[in-house]
């Protein structure tokens, strides 16, 4: 069976869900008349070269995901929760199109029947039903969620990555059994064994690849949705050339970047016929926007040219450092740094005040110079990323596959919308959102309402005069309070832009909210958008 009678299984399932909630056994009998489950038999799972599918489990260094994802709404507290960390566990990875169909398949006939078998239960009254009368809640049960969760888990590449960047919507938007599997799905990511990582290294840095390290952990201390990252010292000679001496090195999971669009299609059929998240979240643009992403974050030459790039942009800078480049031994699927210390930013609430207000500041400094100085930024804000040293009082970062640009027209009108926010001016929060495509000027009066509200909140944190207190703030709840609203009537799905854009402001927002940071923003939006040049010359006037 593949995946496309799969998918035919779970939309008999979805037809019996309706049933349960009062569809006539007419549509039920005529989508079984119209779908024909004879065919192909299920291919098997590949095993032959890299294992059994079931894997080892073997408890290892806890650790939390590198990746995460966008925000299509800017929610300041839609960001990465440190507060939990996952065990990481090995898990042979499906690693050619074959296996990873199989796996796709197997978790849509999974959700389907369990679905059907939950759909019967309420239609025999042995199990309650929904309460809002909600038949696509047949789908969410433990068991299903549990199966999504592992599958994903497994499975990462697109299918993590695409979770994570979900997860980041606000929980208001969707069932809690929803947002329950997109925190679990943000919080997990096991490693693959290292007979597979070893074929990546040999073939992109060579069968002596070992010569270069004097020693290498074969466990890793760290993985993601697209590779893991293993602690290594170089041998001497490298050591002397590079004036390096403990690295860390990034390694992809094999068949990642060859599975990107297979993957992602079928994930957006399952989404799409399990009918699991709500209206208005414009999935295809969402996919096609991760699609992008995947794409880059998978060449680690390109991520490796970022790194290079932040380094000559910090150089001079007091407070941030970028790790070096081992440029002769890293490739398009091996990445090999300088391994950084530091505290994780999870243990930076437990420094006094005044630390954790060093933090939130330049985190915050940071974004402002990224967009309106370098436009160049690094959009991944996990707090994995950010590494702070107390004896040094410097902030490492780390992770630079998310990097990348943006057009000088939307900088120009993305700062003009955060002008308007500060100055509280109603009409030009309306007008900017409407060039930069937020708005089409074609919405109701209640989702331009929203949509102006939300946006005038972002700006409070800048519009107030002195300190900023992220401890005693109130933007994100009335953000949030939005969000449902801006979902049920927008008429576009928002800017390709600012979907890694709003990823990294709402990270950094979230952190300092953490923190509790009190943070001169006023002063510190001014003095770095002050200079900042529009395309026609001009400057921002205040």
């Amino acid at each position: 069976m593949n995946l496309a009678e799969a998918i035919i299984v779970l939309g008999v399932a979805k037809k019996i869900a309706n049933l349960a909630a009062g569809e006539t056994l007419v549509g039920v009998v005529k989508h079984l008349q119209t779908s024909s489950l004879l065919g192909n038999s299920i291919p098997k799972a590949d095993t032959n070269e890299h294992g059994s599918e079931n894997g080892i489990q073997s408890e290892v260094q806890k650790s939390t995901p590198e990746e995460d994802m966008p925000s299509t709404a800017f929610d300041p507290e839609a960001g990465v929760s440190s507060d939990q960390i996952q065990e990481l566990h090995a898990s042979n990875m499906p690693s050619n199109r074959t296996s990873r169909l199989f796996h796709y398949g197997s978790l849509a006939i999974g959700l389907g029947f369990g679905a059907l078998g939950e759909a019967t239960k309420r239609w025999s009254g042995l199990s309650p039903s929904d309460p809002n009368g909600n038949a696509s809640s047949v789908f969410l049960t433990k068991s299903n969620i549990d199966r999504i969760t592992a599958k994903l888990s497994k499975m990462r590449g697109a299918a993590l990555k695409l979770g994570q960047m979900l997860s980041i919507q606000d929980s208001k938007s969707m069932s809690p059994e929803i947002s329950q599997i997109l925190q679990k799905v943000q919080n997990a990511a096991n490693y693959v064994p290292f007979k597979q990582i070893e074929r990546v290294l040999s073939r992109d840095l060579g069968h002596k690849w070992r010569d270069g390290f004097a020693s290498f952990e074969e466990t890793p201390f760290a993985a993601a949705s697209i590779g893991q990252v293993h602690s290594a010292e170089l041998c001497p000679e490298e050591q002397n050339k590079h004036s390096l001496y403990k690295v860390a090195v990034k390694v992809q999971y094999p068949g990642v970047a060859s599975s990107i669009d297979s993957d992602l299609d079928n994930l957006q059929s399952l989404l799409v016929m399990s009918n699991l998240l709500p209206r208005g979240m414009y999935l295809e643009n969402t996919i096609r926007v991760a699609r992008k992403e995947l794409h880059w974050e998978c060449d680690y030459r390109r991520e490796a040219e970022a790194m290079t790039k932040f380094g000559t942009l910090l150089a001079n800078d007091p407070v941030f450092v970028v790790p070096r480049l081992v440029e002769n031994m890293s490739n398009k699927m091996v990445l090999t740094a300088e391994h950084m210390q530091g505290t994780h930013m999870k243990n930076a609430m437990a420094y006094d005040q005044s630390v954790r207000d060093y933090i939130g500041t330049h985190i915050m400094r940071l974004c402002l110079q990224e967009l309106f100085e370098f436009e160049f930024m690094q959009t991944d804000p996990n707090w994995a990323n950010f590494l702070y040293n107390a004896k040094t009082r410097k902030i490492a970062l780390l992770d630079f596959g998310a990097s990348r640009s943006f057009e000088k027209q939307f900088l120009d009108r993305y700062l003009l919308v955060l002008k308007a926010a500060i100055d509280g001016d109603r009409e030009a929060c309306r007008h900017w959102s409407k060039e930069l495509g937020f708005l089409t000027g074609l919405e109701a009066e209640v989702m331009t309402q929203a949509h102006v509200d939300s946006v005038l909140e972002i700006g409070k944190p800048f519009r107030a005069q002195g300190i900023y207190d992220f401890g005693n703030q109130d933007v994100s709840s009335n953000v949030r309070s939005a969000i449902p609203v801006m979902l049920r009537h927008r008429l576009t799905p928002p800017p390709e832009e600012t979907y890694s854009l709003h990823r990294k402001l709402s990270g950094a927002f979230l952190l300092c909210i953490k923190l509790r940071a009190r943070v001169p923003c006023h002063d510190m939006f001014k003095d770095i958008t002050s200079k900042y040049t529009f395309c026609d010359n001009s400057k921002l006037q205040f």
